[in-house]
């Protein structure tokens, strides 16, 4: 990210959220993004998403520069290159666990193999439960189905939000333990919207957005 910012229009006028925020993450790092609500946590992590855009400056992703893009060739990086886990965990209803899996390949007009799939589900110890419908799953076994629907493209990025903020304790660290595991050993970049610092010192870095910069932690 260079020189981005992001600004909305109220009734009462314009709202800076993000000013001027610069920043650069290499692959295979993991990046802990911390602040307190409403500080533009997720206004961040939908523009590094591509699912909203900057006011203004420059968003390179895997060496494209976003602010060249159209709506298509957005939604095209957007479903190759990066994967998203939420603290609602956002599953499809009527999808089976494995459907709700090899929903992004879908979306993209790929196939998906039966191996892929039995390693995935494997990777995320789900592999009993393939065939079951969101309904009947604990909050743990929703996010390791998100975990994998994020993985099963092969992403450069996982963007993860408050990841294990709807689970207790326990099974939000088995999550997070699972998570990183997944992310390190596909080489992806990781970054968590998090206010927990004991999720975010597990992190290579720390990003703390505060009076609308971004700033690292030594």
């Amino acid at each position: 990210m260079q020189n981005v910012s992001k600004r909305f229009k109220t009734a009462m006028g314009d709202i800076s959220i993000l000013d001027n925020v610069s920043f650069a993450i290499m692959p295979g790092e993991k990046v802990a993004i911390i602040g307190p609500s409403g500080s533009g946590k997720s206004t961040l992590l939908s523009l590094i998403g591509l699912l909203d855009t900057s006011t203004s400056g420059d968003i390179t992703i895997s060496g494209k520069n976003v602010a060249i893009m159209n709506e298509k060739e957005m939604a095209y990086l957007r479903n190759k290159k990066i994967g998203f886990v939420f603290q609602s965990f956002e599953l499809i209803s009527p999808f089976s666990v494995s459907e709700n899996i090899s929903a992004p390949l879908d979306i993209g007009g790929q196939s998906l193999s039966s191996e892929a799939l039995a390693q995935i589900l494997a990777e995320v110890k789900m592999t009993e439960r393939a065939e079951a419908m969101p309904y009947t799953l604990s909050g743990g076994e929703k996010q390791r189905v998100a975990i994998a629907r994020a993985m099963i493209h092969k992403p450069a990025i996982i963007l993860a939000d408050e990841p294990t903020g709807s689970l207790d304790r326990n099974t939000g660290e088995r999550i997070l333990k699972l998570l990183l595991e997944t992310v390190s050993e596909h080489n992806t970049t990781l970054i968590v919207i998090t206010h927990d610092e004991s999720i975010a010192s597990r992190m290579d870095r720390v990003f703390e957005i505060k009076d609308r910069g971004v700033h690292e932690r030594n």
